[in-house]
């Protein structure tokens, strides 16, 4: 009998929270080192790609690996995130241990090459598969206590990935049902989270720090807030929109791809060959990998979009199109990065063209626009607090909300529940965002078809 079978018969009922506790420790920490060894890996990737850029050259072939170790190995880890949450909801102890090295090592691959990727989805794969093996190495079978330690994985892995260890436990509670936080899991989280980003850190990790430099001098009620509120309405409401652009234009391309591309190895081929024409046609290398920096002082960053003049008018569509292509595609990495990206140069646009604080409209979009693509509207909140200071906590949490309600019944999860409908929405219940997607698909689907045949009369 292991230690922790031990302890449940010796301290049954009151008991089950301080053995999860326990198990989630040791699991944190391994997420953690396994974190901090996977954003070590990635900058040397990100590094050696932008001083070799004939790498991108290799994308296609990239691309064939990472399809064919999927398609020989993979099994069900190619669902990614969306295999996490269906495990969460209904244990059945799917998810392989192969996932970790796998989604870490696909993800590299990705980035070397340049495709346009995240890391959070590789850090939340990698804490769910840690969590899923280490638990059952420490013989836990029921239901409950299998969900929490996902649930914990999914916060240890978000929380270290990016510095921000109280988002990660809440947005590993607020992801799983839209409209519903699973609040039995709080302590495993938050826990998880603090050891992951702790370890992390303690490997010598650093992570990037963002400023903003405009102060709040505005009295609450006043006609010069007001006048900024209504900026803030109007640039939240385009942060939904393009979280809505670019979960359902990464659905209607891996459709596509699948529907016209009968060979399926040849669908990252694809892909890869219509990402470097895009480079070379906007000649621009700027729209590949994270974004965060670019070793080009005035090129297009997340960094940079909280500067005037950082980023151009488009540069949010530009990357939000080379994230869609490269992920629909097959290639591995996560979606969260991009979003920042396509968030903090679009709150730049719209801050030029309102004559509003660039920096405030830039962290706004970086966190709006996240809330909104992964319906984690108060977890993004916090994580404007955790990056960006407590000072403008109206400001986050008015865009975040507003983004939320306005991109719908979408996301980047196609597997999250729908718990409460948003705006009255009648599609509530235990429907998840596959069958919105499926919904919308059809109705596109008939249009055109309507369409074609009134032109064909």
């Amino acid at each position: 009998m292991s230690f922790y079978s031990d302890l449940k018969e010796r301290f049954p009922g009151s008991s089950r929270l301080a053995i999860i506790l326990l198990q989630v420790a040791p699991i944190a920490a391994c997420i953690g080192s396994a974190v901090a060894l996977f954003l070590w890996l990635l900058d040397k990737a990100t590094t050696t790609r932008q001083q070799h850029t004939w790498l991108l050259f290799l994308l296609p072939l990239g691309g064939l690996l990472i399809h064919f170790l999927y398609k020989s190995i993979g099994k069900n880890a190619e669902k990614g995130n969306n295999l996490l949450i269906e495990e969460i909801h209904e244990p059945a102890a799917d998810i392989p241990k192969r996932m970790a090295p796998l989604v870490l090592f696909s993800t590299i691959v990705t980035h070397i090459f340049g495709g346009s990727a995240g890391r959070e989805g590789t850090a939340v794969q990698m804490g769910g598969s840690i969590s899923a093996a280490m638990g059952g190495w420490f013989k836990t079978t029921d239901k409950e206590s299998l969900q929490t330690l996902l649930t914990a994985g999914i916060a240890a892995g978000f929380g270290a990935v990016f510095g921000t260890p109280v988002t990660g436990a809440i947005f590993a509670m607020e992801v799983l049902t839209i409209g519903r936080i699973r609040y039995d899991a709080l302590l495993p989280c938050i826990f998880a989270a603090i050891i992951a980003n702790y370890t992390c850190s303690a490997w010598g990790i650093h992570h990037t720090q963002y400023h903003i430099l405009f102060k709040n001098t505005l009295q609450y009620f006043s006609a010069d807030s007001f006048h900024l509120l209504w900026k803030i309405v109007v640039s939240a409401i385009a942060f939904g929109l393009a979280a809505f652009l670019f979960a359902d234009l990464t659905s209607f391309l891996k459709k596509t791809f699948q529907q016209f591309i009968k060979i399926d190895w040849f669908i990252p081929v694809t892909g890869a060959i219509i990402i470097i024409a895009l480079t070379y046609i906007l000649g621009t290398d700027d729209y590949l990998g994270l974004g965060v920096t670019s070793p080009n002082p005035n090129g297009v960053s997340i960094v940079n979009a909280f500067n005037e003049g950082g980023v151009t008018y488009f540069s949010w569509f530009w990357k939000l199109l080379f994230t869609a292509i490269t992920l629909s595609s097959g290639f591995k990495g996560g979606e969260v990065t991009p979003l920042f990206f396509i968030g903090a140069a679009l709150g730049n646009a719209l801050a030029i063209l309102f004559h509003a604080p660039v920096d405030l409209f830039a962290a706004l979009g970086f966190i709006a626009v996240f809330a909104a693509a992964t319906n984690t509207p108060i977890a993004c909140t916090v994580m404007g607090v955790e990056l960006f200071g407590g000072e403008h906590i109206l400001f986050f949490a008015l865009a975040c909300f507003i983004a939320y309600f306005f991109s719908g019944h979408s996301g980047i999860y196609s597997s999250q529940k729908i718990g409460v409908a948003k705006l009255g929405s009648p599609y509530a219940g235990e429907k998840n965002l596959s069958e919105s997607f499926s919904r919308r698909g059809k109705v596109i689907s008939s249009i055109v078809e309507k369409l074609r045949r009134k032109k064909n009369n």
